[in-house]
């Protein structure tokens, strides 16, 4: 399976400022990350540094907070604000919170039934 690729919508909370970016879609990645210029350009502030895990170990990074549209379902979430990765990373907390799975023969977006539980 090759890397899945969405169109999505990034926006401050109030919605003020938005973007359409082309998101890698990363199951392994819980929170969605923002390359640093673009959170900038879109006035997300960053609310607090955290140390993460990553395969290349344990870095520091800074956590905010976005509005973020997928396939016409939207909402606020928490993501990670970087000033070393270059491009936006679609984590697994916004796909599943708005009911997507990734289709591994196509690397397409489907829609899931959302868990209560």
């Amino acid at each position: 399976m090759g890397h899945s690729w969405v169109d999505i919508r990034i926006s401050d909370l109030e919605r003020k400022h938005s973007k359409k970016v082309n998101a890698l879609v990363d199951t392994g990645a819980s929170l969605t990350t923002l390359p640093k210029k673009i959170a900038d350009d879109l006035g997300i502030k960053p609310t607090s540094q955290e140390q993460v895990s990553t395969g290349a170990g344990i870095i520091n990074i800074s956590r905010g907070e976005a509005w973020i549209k997928v396939n016409g379902k939207e909402g606020p979430f928490n993501i990670w604000i970087s000033d070393f990765i270059d491009k936006v990373l679609l984590g697994v907390v916004v796909l599943e919170s708005l009911g997507f799975k990734v289709d591994p023969t196509t690397g397409t977006l489907e829609e899931k039934r959302l868990l209560l539980y």
